[in-house]
């Protein structure tokens, strides 16, 4: 259960809005994400974000664990505001939410999650800061992207 937790609030770190042009610009990333509750956990990663994923990325989470819907999404004036459900394949229902701020080169967002396991509310907390290093990437990180 913990490490299903931990690989929700991954994504969930990347989540934003709808539309590109009030978000991140594309090209070679540092994500660092830290599970900070109930198990800390950190996890540093570099990506390639192109021009035409820069909207996908910017939609909000999901994975092959969860599915995610957020009815509430507020990207706008520097502040991210998220509010919504994550499913997992078996049914479980994570609630979500998340507040952070976001320029063009960088992004932070903290999240607070809550499930139910055995009877029993488990609680958790995540943090994410991002910053464009680079407008290009890598030949390596194009490569993984494609």
């Amino acid at each position: 259960m913990k490490r299903r937790l931990a690989l929700l609030l991954v994504p969930l770190v990347l989540a934003g809005p709808a539309s590109a042009a009030e978000g991140i610009l594309p090209g070679y990333w540092e994500t660092t994400n830290r599970l900070l509750s109930p198990i800390p956990q950190k996890k540093v990663e570099m990506r390639c974000i192109t021009a035409a994923e820069v909207a996908k990325f910017m939609e909000g989470p999901s994975n092959r664990h969860y599915k995610c819907t957020y009815p509430t999404r507020s990207f706008a004036d520097g502040k991210i505001l998220l509010k919504g459900q994550c499913r997992s394949k078996k049914g479980r229902v994570v609630d979500v939410s998340g507040e952070g701020s976001y320029t063009p080169t960088t992004m932070q967002l903290t999240a607070r999650v809550a499930t139910e396991f055995a009877g029993l509310t488990i609680s958790g907390r995540a943090s994410t800061e991002a910053r464009r290093i680079s407008e290009t990437c890598p030949p390596a990180a194009v490569a993984q992207t494609n």
